[in-house]
């Protein structure tokens, strides 16, 4: 060894470069839909005629009962405090009875967490189940957070495809297939975003019946259960499969239902372990939701369903008009979705032609294409799993319904 001396004018090692965003971060894409709806709105802000297909949200106001009821809870001193982590006490119960009433399922108050939206809860549900390296049944397409949130928590997105062929829906012998001895979990949605398919009754049991029997958990996505047609029903797997409540978490809100989308509030329902966990880290994560925001989703899960009525009459009108007009466009297929307000169709045989000197060979050249030419902004097929894909959602006016679809039609129709 060197002197003292020797040892002080030693160069230090220089410090290695760090990245300044973590790497776990920086992997996330944005929100394609989000990213779609904000250009749009920005195009439009511009002066541009931009009829904007991208946003998953209702175009109604929410019931004026609910804001009369917000409105109120602004003035009770215990609204301007914190409230336990879990949620409002008598949010929670009410929770619990509006999802006996809707979908069948009884839980205790203690098994439901209210979260700062639909999309809180999904990202909790992964960070509390799935461990690095556990793999996750992906439905595909899949909404464009999920793959995100399961990365998030560590996690291996595994998708499992079902094209416009099988209606978007996959089976149980495509699960099986996917299956590892890695597979921690399922996620499951239905009625679904982006496709706005619904699984039967007899396959929602079926697939049930197989997570029980190899031990995978399934998070199921019940956010659009009011949203059907044509005598569709949106069935809880937990309540086809009672043997499946031990390791099943359901997630839902007050967005879709009651036109809430801005309020945040959401919920996640499972095993008291699991909620239990969920809500420890909720406490750091983002305390309690806001309780103004509670306090409307309480009378809004109270009351009945005659505001959700009325928009799915709505929705319903919409959706026969849009799947109409996109099916008679040359080159685009659309099954006719069952719940949710999205219509998904295949442009793939679109893809590679000529259209106003550009030859789009993905769905996401294609939806930049149709933005730039006919001044409507869709999302592309990328952001929810293969390219070759449009999704439209049908909640905006029915008149600007009519004129977005004819311009893209009007554009489409050249492609050679």
């Amino acid at each position: 060894m060197g002197t003292m001396s020797e040892q002080l004018s030693s160069p230090v090692p220089r410090a290695v470069p760090r990245a300044r965003v973590s790497r776990r971060i920086g992997g996330i894409a944005e929100s394609a839909t989000l990213a779609v709806d904000a250009k749009a709105k920005a195009l439009k802000a511009s002066g541009r005629p931009v009829i904007g297909f991208g946003a998953g949200e209702p175009d109604f106001p929410t019931p004026e009962y609910i804001v009369a009821a917000a409105a109120a809870a602004c003035a009770i001193p215990a609204n301007h405090r914190y409230t336990p982590a879990a949620g409002l006490p008598e949010l929670r119960s009410a929770v619990a009875a509006k999802t006996q009433r809707d979908t069948g399922l009884v839980v205790p108050p203690d098994q439901v967490l209210i979260t700062n939206g639909g999309k809180q809860a999904v990202f909790q549900a992964f960070a509390t189940l799935v461990d690095p390296g556990d793999e996750v049944l992906l439905p595909t397409p899949y909404w464009t957070t999920y793959p995100e949130a399961i990365v998030l928590a560590g996690g291996v997105p595994v998708e499992v495809f079902a094209g416009e062929d099988q209606n978007y829906l996959v089976t149980v012998e495509q699960l099986e297939a996917a299956r590892t001895p890695r597979t921690k979990a399922l996620l499951f949605c239905s009625p679904s975003n982006p496709t706005g398919s619904v699984y039967p009754a007899e396959t929602v049991e079926a697939i049930g019946r197989w997570a029980v029997e190899n031990g995978v958990w399934v998070i199921t996505d019940e956010i659009y259960e009011h949203l059907v047609y044509d005598g569709a029903r949106a069935v809880s797997m937990p309540v086809a499969v009672p043997e499946l409540a031990g390791t099943c978490v359901v997630l839902n809100g007050v967005a879709k239902t009651y036109a809430m989308t801005g309020w945040r509030v959401g919920w996640l329902i499972g095993p008291k372990d699991v909620v239990k966990a969920a809500t420890n880290l909720q406490s750091h994560l983002t305390s309690n939701v806001a309780n103004v925001s509670q306090r409307a989703a309480l009378t809004a899960v109270s009351g009945d369903l005659a505001a959700v009525e009325e928009m799915r009459n709505a929705f319903d009108r919409r959706r026969n008009t849009m799947v109409k007009m996109l099916n008679e466009i040359p080159g685009v297929e659309c099954p006719t979705p069952q719940g949710a307000f999205y219509a998904y169709p295949s442009v793939k045989n679109l893809l590679g032609k000529t259209l106003r000197g550009q030859t789009p060979t993905t769905s996401a050249e294609l939806a930049t294409l149709i933005l730039d030419e006919a001044e409507v902004a869709v999302v592309p097929g990328e952001a929810f799993g293969p390219s070759g894909y449009l999704r439209l959602s049908y909640a905006l006016g029915d008149e600007d319904l009519v004129t977005g679809v004819s311009r893209l039609a009007s554009l489409l129709a050249e492609a050679r």
